[in-house]
């Protein structure tokens, strides 16, 4: 996987139902990117509890840290100048593990959809 936001990358913007939610999603080397404060939007929790749910995930080594992490340079406007960081993004699976572990009402929504797109990918298979 390359470390670095191209034109070739893909992003999507995910929106609830209601619009109160919008996350500019990464879509890369086939899978979903999000930060931890782009969790933190899609689940309707603080930062802090994104890490913990995250540091638990690692610890009962249900997920391994670098299958589901990586460090991604992105450019952002910072005081009218651009600025290259480099971000942790965590993918899909981690993305899925941390929304099983939330107990929001983005959460719960988030698992409705979760399940429904399962449903509908087993629905279409032979």
């Amino acid at each position: 996987m390359s470390t670095e936001l191209t034109p070739s990358n893909n992003f999507l913007l995910y929106t609830t139902q209601k619009g109160d939610v919008k996350v500019d999603v990464l879509l890369k080397d086939e899978t979903i990117w999000l930060t931890i404060n782009q969790m933190a939007d899609l689940f309707g929790i603080d930062k802090s509890g994104i890490s913990r749910h995250i540091k638990n995930v690692f610890e009962t080594q249900e997920l391994q840290e670098n299958a589901t992490v990586a460090k991604i340079a992105t450019v952002q406007n910072e005081g009218g100048r651009n600025v290259t960081r480099k971000l942790e993004f965590f993918n899909l699976d981690m993305i899925i593990s941390v929304g099983y572990r939330v107990n929001t009402l983005r959460g719960t929504h988030f698992r409705i959809w979760a399940a429904k797109q399962i449903k509908e990918l087993i629905s279409v298979c032979p």
